[in-house]
């Protein structure tokens, strides 16, 4: 996959099927529409997603937490077969851009755009005119087809990553996965910790999400670990660890079954599957050993996907 970032000056060597979004979580609505313009490379189209590299609700204030981060959402693109990702560069300049000169010039004259599909809430350009209304209207003056694409309906209301960023708040992953397609993950490297787990035996990897990536609340939650492509079963705690750690670093430790080897330095993405019980601070390292015995116990039990 190609990846265009930090310009506005690109230019696609053939014609594009596109698909335009913020793409936070891409939930199952945006992979209905990069499976869309997957189908198009059939006939010879460029599928290509265009995002931008700072979310809009960062840049014009309020959401300040993403679902998803530039590094999971390219690794999310590429496994679904996305031949060019364009990350846009939002500023205030580019957000001023007029939305027909914004088709005149991204779509038709740099992307070659052939095929355009979005959902009704689409929004670009200045001022958020830009809608799929216009994208019709322009459709026979630059040459491009637009396919319209409905919600993807969950309990009868439309997915949308407002919906999965609630259900990551309130801790409900499994309802997360069901609107993402996929068990919530956070993705980094492992770090060195203080190595407790290791002195009582019970060995955990430290990661260190990304700043602003959305974490559920503090506490401890069945998992999946990929690693050097193989998935192990996990049990992993978000939070400060309040009994062995004064600072207010926040992160994910992660004890995995049936591991062998050392994971410092390596890339892992922790999938959290579902709530087990809140993060709590224990009057000895005795007590936390013992609590957390039971919680390896449960996750060796725990028959999630």
């Amino acid at each position: 996959m190609k990846i265009i970032e930090k310009t506005t000056e690109f230019r696609l060597p053939g014609e594009s099927a596109v698909a335009i979004g913020k793409f936070d979580g891409v939930h199952l609505g945006h992979r209905k529409l990069i499976h869309k313009i997957t189908e198009q490379k059939e006939k010879g189209l460029i599928a290509t997603v265009f995002t931008f590299d700072t979310s809009a609700a960062a840049f014009f204030g309020g959401e300040d937490k993403e679902l998803t981060t530039l590094a999971e959402k390219r690794r999310i693109f590429e496994a679904m077969g996305v031949d060019v990702l364009i990350e846009f560069p939002l500023n205030r300049e580019t957000a001023a851009t007029e939305p027909q000169t914004f088709l005149s010039r991204y779509l038709a004259a740099q992307m070659k755009a052939a095929y355009i599909c979005a959902g009704d809430d689409l929004s670009f350009g200045a001022r958020g005119e830009g809608d799929y209304t216009l994208l019709q209207k322009y459709a026979g003056v630059y040459g491009y087809r637009t396919e319209l694409i409905d919600k993807v309906m969950i309990d009868e209301v439309p997915v949308s990553s407002t919906r999965v960023r609630e259900a990551v708040r309130r801790g409900d992953m499994e309802n997360a996965a069901r609107m993402l397609g996929t068990p919530y993950s956070v993705s980094g490297r492992v770090e060195h910790g203080r190595q407790l787990g290791r002195t009582i035996g019970m060995p955990t990897a430290n990661l260190v999400p990304d700043a602003d990536k959305l974490l559920p609340p503090n506490g401890v939650y069945y998992s999946r670990v990929a690693v050097n492509g193989r998935v192990y079963k996990g049990i992993s705690n978000v939070g400060c660890k309040p009994t062995v750690n004064e600072e207010k670093t926040l992160g994910i430790e992660t004890y995995l079954y049936d591991f062998a080897g050392g994971l410092y330095g390596q890339d892992i993405v922790v999938r959290l599957l579902a709530f087990r019980r809140p993060e709590m601070r224990f009057d000895s390292i005795e007590d936390l050993r013992a609590q957390m015995e039971t919680d390896i116990a449960a996750g060796r039990d725990y028959a999630g996907a």
